[in-house]
């Protein structure tokens, strides 16, 4: 039930008994930052005398990016962690697809690579590949395997999967059942086999991929989001005090929140 003023009936299951018995399991996240920069699009447009929607703001905007190189990310979607301020501060994003990138690399398993894909980056490190053949599915990612569809990619290319028996491999390495990671690297080393690769090679292709395939994004989510971090990084960046008015009322009760968004406010000279 909800709280006693609007109360709401509700019941769960656990996720794998509903998808046994048919049913379908969505989820729906609903983010506050959306509702932000409706307001503040909003709250522009009454102070200015200008509208701006999202989709109007530039993707190139030199001072967004350089409030994200700076590291000054409070407020800022997906952006604001300790840890991950420090990464998009050496990073020095230049375009949304490093963005993109840095947010599907901020997970377990494929964090370990987010030194390696910042360094290739600013060329402090050679690009390699695991395999010529995969430069061109790497290649816009420096040679590091960041999202879920490369995964697929790979083992279509290499392996010699299909794209839907791809899915299966990534959902396979998702769950990480040891007999079942066992069989799938049976059937990956058999196919790159039959594709003339050597059995070597197939070992450390797939050993590069079972990290990424259970942690890791796939593109579009990491795009979605990427889009969302620039939004309010640019909405903060060139209108920060319409832009921490709707962060401070989006978080209003929650003190926490709240009294981060004031010291915010503060070294900003708001």
């Amino acid at each position: 039930r909800g709280d006693e003023d609007s109360p709401v009936m509700m019941t769960q299951y656990s996720m794998d008994p509903v998808a046994k018995l048919g049913l379908l399991k969505m989820d729906f996240l609903g983010l506050a930052n959306l509702s932000i920069l409706d307001r503040c699009v909003k709250l522009i447009a009454e102070t200015t005398g200008e509208y701006t929607g999202v989709y109007d703001v530039p993707v190139d905007d030199e001072k967004t990016f350089r409030l994200l190189g700076e590291g000054d990310t409070s407020g800022v979607f997906q952006l604001e962690s300790t840890g991950m301020r420090r990464n998009v501060k050496e990073l020095k994003p230049t375009t949304i697809n490093d963005l993109a990138a840095m947010i599907a690399l901020y997970r377990p398993g494929p964090m370990e690579h987010i030194g390696t894909f910042i360094d290739a980056k600013h060329g402090r490190a050679e690009i390699t590949y695991p395999h010529d053949d995969l430069r061109e599915l790497l290649e816009p990612t420096y040679g590091v395997i960041v999202y879920q569809d490369q995964v697929m990619l790979i083992a279509q290319a290499f392996g010699g999967y299909t794209l839907g028996e791809a899915d299966i491999l990534r959902k396979a390495m998702g769950k990480k059942i040891a007999a079942v990671m066992d069989a799938e690297h049976e059937t990956f080393v058999a196919g790159a086999l039959k594709k003339g690769y050597t059995k070597k090679q197939a070992d450390i292709v797939f050993d590069l991929m079972v990290p990424f395939a259970g942690y890791g994004f796939n593109k579009a989510h990491a795009v979605s989001y990427a889009y969302i971090a620039y939004w309010t990084a640019y909405f903060k960046a060139n209108h920060p005090v319409e832009y921490m008015t709707c962060v401070l009322n989006a978080y209003d009760g929650n003190t926490e929140k709240t009294g981060s968004a004031i010291t915010e406010c503060r070294r900003l000279g708001i």
